[in-house]
């Protein structure tokens, strides 16, 4: 019972998604709820695969890639999103790690965040609408909680940035244990995919390592300009690998269409 708690303690974090009233809140629940952050990525993948799948029914796949796009980020308020758009701001802004901090606490978006925002939902909307739909739909189910893997990695093994800040609950600490319980969690939806068909383990492959190379590059920055990350980094790093998974799964899969 206390695990189903920390899960929907995560997704209320994360989501817009209502929670049961019997659930309560305890402070202390979210530094131990980050090790179903993954597992939040399997209920966003879900709404976003359900909506593409609706869709790509009556409508062509931009179409279906573009809604289930928007779905996902109404079910999450955007708040991945506004993290990328905050660190683009930060790091294109800040000369020193003061300044980088005092850019992406600013709710105003400035000119790096607009132009990386539309170009990574540019290049994610494309990059779907360019799969398969039985492909897109996989590639949701495999990305969202995977990506949300690579960026519960940095509240694993990095300190938080700030002294205060809207992701300090979940920044105290996080044991080896509690990283394992969101591989699970996030190598599941993979497993099943696979399991029915839906995925090759090539394309599982292509897709983990190109995320974990991704998160790896971003958190080294990370590292180097700020000695800790924020929740703004936590979102950027989960867009940022996302994004980089589909490309992954679209290459694998232009790939194999050469050769037939």
């Amino acid at each position: 019972m206390h695990q189903l708690r920390l899960f929907f303690t995560a997704l209320q974090f994360f989501t817009r998604l209502p929670i049961p009233s019997w659930v309560g809140f305890d402070a202390a629940w979210l530094n131990q709820a980050a090790r179903y952050f993954p597992l939040v990525g399997v209920v966003v993948a879900l709404i976003g695969a359900g909506v593409y799948g609706l869709v790509a029914l009556l409508l062509p796949a931009p179409v279906a890639a573009l809604l289930s796009t928007a779905a996902t980020i109404y079910a999450t308020g955007a708040f991945h999103e506004d993290g990328f758009a905050d660190m683009c701001d930060g790091f294109g802004g800040g000369m020193s790690r003061q300044r980088v901090l005092e850019i992406m606490k600013d709710s105003r978006i400035g000119a790096y965040g607009a132009i990386g925002i539309v170009c990574m939902l540019g290049l994610k909307c494309s990059t779907l609408a360019m799969l398969e739909p039985a492909m897109a739909i996989s590639a949701l189910l495999l990305a969202h909680p995977l990506s949300r893997l690579m960026a519960t990695a940095l509240i694993w093994r990095m300190r938080y940035a700030r002294e205060e800040g809207k992701a300090k609950p979940l920044a105290q600490s996080m044991q080896t244990g509690e990283f394992a319980i969101a591989c699970i969690t996030a190598l599941m939806p993979a497993l099943l995919l696979i399991a029915t068909g839906w995925l090759t383990w090539s394309a599982l492959g292509y897709g983990l390592v190109v995320a974990l190379l991704t998160a790896i590059w971003l958190g080294q920055k990370i590292h180097q300009r700020l000695d800790g990350y924020t929740g703004d980094c936590l979102g950027a790093v989960q867009q940022v690998s996302e994004v980089a998974i589909y490309l992954a799964l679209l290459a694998t899969t232009s790939t194999a269409a050469l050769h037939l």
